[in-house]
């Protein structure tokens, strides 16, 4: 376990400066959500589950009692991921979400450990010609996932530890959020 917490510990440290663009963002999306858009999240395997993670509190709650929010986990909603993935194959799967439910001025969240996964460099790519803002928590830079956002943080590490921090930086991101209501 100590080799393990070093990782983490080494990888925060790296990150500490990027803390306050995630709240930055917290701020922002705060204005966004509070005028009736919408959050669109989405990544793989852990990173989609970050995702929900991240649309949980924001549709539940985080700390405060408050109003309920728009955040759609794009991965969430089997039937419509497995007919997309038929019909225009896999690497389509968030992009046609991001086409369906994002308006302008929306914000799409993008989680991704190695920063260059298809399925979503696609979303991203959707939410530039929609007019959705795109943000990435990425692993290691430089990677195309932040290339292709508005804006990125890159976490240092292995798989395991970019997640952990990617926790942390959506506990930070929902704080914010919470903060700016």
């Amino acid at each position: 376990m100590d080799a393990h917490l070093e990782k983490l510990w080494n990888a925060l440290e790296k990150v500490d400066d990027q803390a306050a663009a995630v709240r930055g963002w917290g701020g922002r999306l705060a204005g966004v959500l509070s005028a009736g858009g919408r959050l669109l999240a989405c990544g793989n395997g852990g990173s989609a589950a970050e995702a929900q993670h991240l649309t949980a509190e924001l549709v539940g709650r985080f700390r405060e009692d408050r109003r309920p929010y728009a955040a759609i986990p794009l991965h969430a909603d089997g039937s419509s991921l497995t007919a997309i993935a038929n019909d225009f194959g896999p690497d389509q799967v968030y992009a046609r979400q991001v086409r369906a439910h994002g308006r302008p001025g929306d914000v799409l969240v993008c989680l991704s450990t190695s920063g260059g996964s298809p399925n979503v460099l696609a979303a991203a790519a959707a939410a530039r010609e929609c007019g959705v803002t795109a943000w990435a928590m990425t692993g290691p830079g430089p990677n195309a996932l932040a290339d292709l956002c508005d804006e990125a943080v890159a976490v240092p590490g292995e798989t395991a530890t970019v997640q952990e921090v990617h926790l942390a930086m959506i506990h930070l991101l929902c704080d914010a959020v919470e903060e700016a209501l």
